[in-house]
């Protein structure tokens, strides 16, 4: 259940960063709505999380996902640049969150 709930604080707060583009300032209303509840959800939902596991591995969890996320919607939505460098420093954002969690149950 909470690692569900992870994800789905990830994936609220994923949303709420895509509607920030949409919002376009905060000048449409709908997105600007969505960013608002979508981190509000989110930030509710790793509250929730954080009765069960460690602060350390749940914001490294949340916000390396959330970032990769974010610059792989970036990449395929938007036609942001995705080169090699790019590509290579999301692995390395994956591989570091790996490491923390290896390290935190030692």
């Amino acid at each position: 259940m909470t690692v569900l709930l992870l994800a789905l604080a990830i994936g609220s707060e994923v949303s709420a960063t895509v509607a920030l583009k949409a919002s376009e300032g905060f000048s449409r209303p709908l997105p600007a709505t969505i960013v608002v509840v979508g981190y509000g959800l989110s930030f509710w939902l790793l509250a929730l999380v954080l009765k069960h596991l460690s602060i350390g591995t749940t914001y490294a969890v949340w916000s390396a996902v959330g970032t990769a996320a974010i610059a792989l919607i970036g990449m395929l939505a938007y036609g942001e640049g995705g080169g090699a460098l790019k590509l290579a420093s999301l692995g390395l954002i994956v591989l570091g969150v790996i490491g923390l969690n290896v390290a935190g149950s030692h």
